[in-house]
């Protein structure tokens, strides 16, 4: 019999299953891998000292001790496994391309100091204002934007390389991992006592629901709400090879420091670059720029691409940076990510049902609050009280 059983092996299920199986829980991740999650297919951006969101400081609180933790957790990660975290610090510039951005670009500066002021964050040294020019050396593609701010301390993550990661330090823990699909939570005396799958039943003293987007179908079963609901993110990767590179005098060896005309420009070292039409654009460092994304209710769980989805993301990634217009599009990736529906995660004990928990609809936000996340979780499963409060993100807030 399993201490716990973790339904869902995204980046929020895997951190689940990673801190329980650390502190010595006997545990099983049991994920069916469905297309479409949103790990697989996220931009990755950990920057919310620079967030648009203003409505709520429990996520603000929340966001910045997520991102604080990464550091922690990616240490702790190259000492339990031999592979990349996909983690790195890498800044972010946010820029009004044109006049008609400046009021937003303006009112976004005022937030974050006021943020400054308030909550201490972003470091006062971390964030400023600088010069176009600067801008686009920092990003050679750029456009001749208007205004540019830099903040220094923003990081990029690869879902697909964290989440192998935290499942291989898993394994070496004791994490038992299964492909299979969760059927049914069974309960008996308001108690957890196993979970069904297609596989065979899972004898566990305690389930979690981690399943992004397609939590919900555990909802009646426990007794509770979980009104979780598909958002398809269409982002599209643009390959910027030596052809790429070589075509703009702004993307050559002279200003990236690489042999464009083999080797195509150094991309690992630019940042982040964040417009104000809720679109961004992330490079990496193999020549590839991500540009997204889209943000699609009522799409169900459909993780298809769209002739109207992949002009959108092309359309606004050219307009800031018109220097990629010669990339090649190597691939589209779609994502359905779990947005709830006030926006916030949804974290922690299932009320009436003893060993039942979830940690689910996070929205946009996954990669940059899931493995936290997963944490407190694990933490609340283990009977330990979390570091943070979470209980702005109760399961019963929607009762």
């Amino acid at each position: 019999m399993y201490d716990a059983a973790v339904v869902g092996g995204g980046i929020v299920g895997s951190s689940v299953a990673y801190h329980l199986a650390r502190e010595g829980a006997e545990t099983v991740l049991v994920d069916r891998e469905d297309e479409g999650r949103a790990t697989d297919a996220g931009a990755g951006i950990l920057s919310p000292a620079t967030s648009s969101r203003t409505g709520s400081d429990p996520w603000f609180e929340f966001a910045v001790e997520a991102v604080d933790y990464y550091p922690d957790l990616v240490a702790a990660l190259a000492d339990e496994q031999d592979g990349e975290t996909g983690y790195e610090q890498c800044g972010l510039l946010s820029v009004a391309v044109d006049d008609a951005e400046v009021e937003a670009f303006d009112r976004a500066k005022e937030r974050i100091e006021r943020r400054q002021e308030a909550l201490g964050r972003p470091d006062p040294d971390s964030f400023a204002e600088v010069d176009p020019g600067e801008a686009r050396e920092r990003f050679p593609p750029l456009a001749d934007v208007e205004r540019a701010a830099y903040y220094e301390e923003a990081a990029r993550v690869d879902g697909k390389l964290l989440t192998a990661a935290l499942r291989r330090a898993g394994e070496a823990h004791g994490l038992d991992v299964r492909r299979a699909s969760a059927e049914q939570f069974r309960v008996e005396d308001g108690e957890i006592t196993a979970v069904e799958t297609d596989e065979g039943t899972i004898e566990t003293a305690a389930a979690v629901v981690a399943g992004g987007a397609w939590s919900p179908a555990f909802g009646d079963q426990l007794g509770v709400e979980l009104p979780v609901e598909p958002q398809r993110g269409q982002i599209a990767h643009l390959d910027l090879g030596a052809e790429a590179g070589g075509t703009d005098a702004r993307v050559d060896a002279a200003t990236t420091g690489a042999d464009a005309a083999t080797d195509g420009p150094d991309t690992g070292d630019w940042p982040i670059v964040s417009a104000f039409r809720e679109h961004y654009l992330v490079s990496w460092p193999d020549g590839r720029v991500a540009a997204g994304a889209t943000r699609e209710t009522g799409s169900g769980f459909a993780p298809r691409t769209t002739a109207a989805g992949v002009r959108e993301v092309l359309d606004e990634a050219l307009r800031v940076a018109p220097g990629l217009g010669d990339a090649e599009l190597a691939e589209v990736r779609v994502g359905l990510r779990p947005v709830s529906a006030d926006r916030l995660p949804i974290l922690g004990a299932v009320p009436d049902v003893e060993g039942a928990f979830v940690a689910t609809g996070h929205g946009a936000t996954g990669l940059q609050l899931g493995p936290y996340s997963g944490k407190l979780v694990a933490d609340a499963v283990r009977g330990e009280e979390p570091e943070t409060d979470v209980s702005a993100f109760a399961v019963s807030r929607f009762e």
